[in-house]
């Protein structure tokens, strides 16, 4: 018999009744019954119930030991009376009547326990991340997230990407965020970087004569954490393909996500193929950001010119000195109390607005169409508006409202594939008025309020959108300066003509992201593959060719000995896992992550260094007398 055990503490059913068995496992519960003592082993795939009497030698031993203390039961497999038989787990028919004990590793005094869903603190769980690993929710993700990495990797190479791995300690590259970076000790002064992502890398693959490339690629960022973003390090499906277009990166990576998610995704929905695609500029009309929700229905629209020489003061000064008014449908939201409204309007106070003006639309007003004169109906009389703001508008600019309302809604529709809503009588409409960007921001969070408030949220759903058409560039609020906006080796749409004869705000780059839930999954490009072109698009950003020669010579040179037109994309691994897991927040998907200050709390990282290992690293140390804080000055890195 092996010296640990024969079958898994999962594996043992009515078929093994009366079999000879030896498990091995940590103690989960017990349950001392007076002359019996109930003990449920648990390993990594399931949990048994072993039962011991009085009369054991062992008995004493089995009730002193405590819980997550590691033992090796010896015993027979025993058929549960038909009372006593436990549905809610596999093994639930039999137990093991224990004839051998031996403890393999006693446990101390538990700082949390494994049993139950008690909630502990952040730095306990962290601290002791070992042990929270071995609760039932946790040890299912990191299951998860394994099962999930596989059915990855096969369909990749399935279809047809052939896995590289690309390096670790590299150089410094301009992709968003501040570098990890690592002393040389045989170059004193001098420092690698921790890539934040492999995109030099992988383009160089493309131009060393590699057609498809892919990995679950570790990146490393010094950036602060949120609930979608761990601090310090996460992984992501990193793949290229070379003489592609847009479309088809689209269409490789799609059936891979839409698979992935229909498999783990427990019966949820899964947006159909093709994924829709939405312009850039479109997604801030229509949902105020570029990562919407597509579970929430609600269509904004700029209704600014509705309001312009109304009566209405406050919108119509904002429409005149260049802002944005943005109008939110809420559908059937005429038949609430006035609570609702005042609720929305004070929760818009609480976030830093004035508050939430709105029209409700009931009955009808004297405008619209009238009646045929053959008595039949000619069209439908715009609805009579409502509230504190209805009174400054007449019927004509009332009437405007609801057809931007409703054009907004059928192109959004048309380009979604799904049948738009028509805004009218019943429905109310609340508006935020602002400068264009914070009034987008704003009515971006206002429209998942309303839609909340509402129950409009799609249920059980994973709703896919594409994000196209990104500007190639912005214009920095505190410089001035024009800087690239998304990634600054993508190719402008129009190529070197575009960058030589355009204004630069104007250019879009072929560059996209897809979003699922409201949430980015992945950012991608069709790269820029000519030096010609590298040249000119940096140099609008104010970066000279011999420091484009400089920072990216590797790259650089690639391109002037031919390289292939290529693109790729890079899905974030972690929060596929965590919207499939429907984990709020991404460290409960990872085995060991860092708190929100960016600390291993398990292991003690980061550390202090020995004077010895810092001198040899040509390293000395300057720090500061109080928390610094970040400065200005220099030129912006590119994004």
């Amino acid at each position: 018999m092996h010296p640990f055990r024969t079958h898994t503490c999962n594996e043992l059913r009515l078929s093994h009744a009366g079999v000879r068995a030896r498990l091995s496992g940590w103690i989960h519960r017990k349950r001392d019954h007076g002359n019996l003592l109930f003990i449920d082993l648990r390993d990594h795939y399931g949990v048994t119930q072993c039962v011991i009497d009085a009369s054991s030698g062992f008995f004493l031993s089995a009730t002193e030991a405590r819980p997550e203390s590691v033992i090796t039961v010896t015993g027979r497999v025993v058929a549960r009376s038909p009372e006593t038989v436990n549905p809610a787990v596999a093994t639930g028919e039999v137990e093991l009547a224990i004839d051998d004990l031996k403890m393999e590793s006693p446990a101390e005094i538990l700082p949390l326990q494994v049993s139950g869903d008690a909630d502990y603190g952040e730095e306990t769980r962290l601290r002791y991340r070992f042990l929270d690993l071995r609760r039932e929710r946790q040890h299912r993700n990191i299951t998860l997230r394994s099962a999930i990495i596989a059915s990855i990797r096969r369909r990749m190479v399935e279809a047809g990407f052939v896995e590289f791995q690309t390096p670790i300690l590299t150089a410094s590259s301009p992709e968003g965020a501040r570098d990890y970076l690592v002393p040389s000790r045989q170059h004193p002064g001098k420092f690698y970087a921790l890539p934040q992502a492999p995109q030099q890398f992988k383009q160089l693959l493309m131009a060393s004569g590699f057609d498809r490339y892919f990995q679950i690629a570790p990146c490393f960022r010094d950036e602060d954490a949120r609930a979608d973003r761990s601090p310090g390090e996460f992984y992501q499906l990193d793949f290229e393909m070379a003489f592609a277009t847009q479309d088809d990166v689209f269409a490789a990576i799609e059936p891979i996500l839409h698979d992935v998610f229909v498999e783990f995704g427990d019966g949820r929905g899964v947006t159909g193929l093709p994924f829709p695609r939405i312009p850039y500029d479109a997604s801030l009309d229509w949902f105020g950001n570029d990562k919407p929700d597509l579970r929430n229905p609600l269509v904004m629209a700029d209704v600014g010119e509705a309001f312009r020489g109304s009566g209405f003061g406050l919108f119509a000064r904002a429409v005149d000195a260049g802002g944005s008014v943005i109008a939110i449908p809420a559908p059937a939201a005429a038949a609430r109390p006035r609570s609702f409204f005042d609720g929305l309007n004070a929760w818009a106070r609480d976030e830093g607005a004035g508050g939430l003006g709105y029209v409700v639309f009931a009955g009808h007003g004297g405008a619209g169409t009238e009646p045929a004169a053959d008595g039949g109906e000619a069209g439908v009389r715009t609805p009579a508006g409502k509230g504190p703001i209805a009174k400054h508008l007449d019927d004509a600019r009332l009437e405007a409202i609801l057809t931007a309302l409703n054009d907004a809604a059928r192109r959004a529709a048309e380009g979604l594939g799904l049948p738009p809503r028509i805004y009218g009588e019943g429905d109310a409409v609340f508006f935020v008025s602002a400068e264009k960007v914070k009034a987008q921001r704003f009515a971006a969070a206002a429209r998942e309020r309303i839609c909340d408030e509402l129950g409009l949220r799609e249920a059980r759903a994973f709703r896919f959108t594409w994000i196209v058409d990104y500007p190639a560039y912005e214009r920095n609020e505190e410089t001035g300066q024009i800087e690239f906006s998304h990634n600054p080796f993508s190719m402008p749409q129009g190529g070197l003509d575009a960058l030589e004869s355009m204004d630069p705000l104007s250019i879009k780059a072929y560059q996209y992201d897809i979003v699922c839930n409201g949430i980015e999954l992945s950012s991608g490009a069709i790269r820029n593959h000519r030096p010609d072109i590298m040249i000119k698009a940096f140099a609008i950003a104010g970066y000279g060719e011999d420091e484009v020669r400089r920072r990216f010579g590797g790259l650089f040179n690639a391109f002037r000995y031919g390289a292939p037109p290529h693109g790729g994309c890079a899905p974030g691994i972690d929060r596929i896992v965590m919207m499939l897991a429907d984990e709020p927040n991404i460290r409960e998907i990872i085995a060991f992550p860092m708190n929100q200050q960016a600390q291993d709390l398990l292991m003690g990282a980061p550390a202090e260094v020995d004077a010895a290992r810092l001198k040899e690293l040509s390293v000395r140390l300057d720090l500061p007398k109080a928390k610094a804080t970040s400065g200005g000055g220099g030129k912006p890195e590119p994004r």
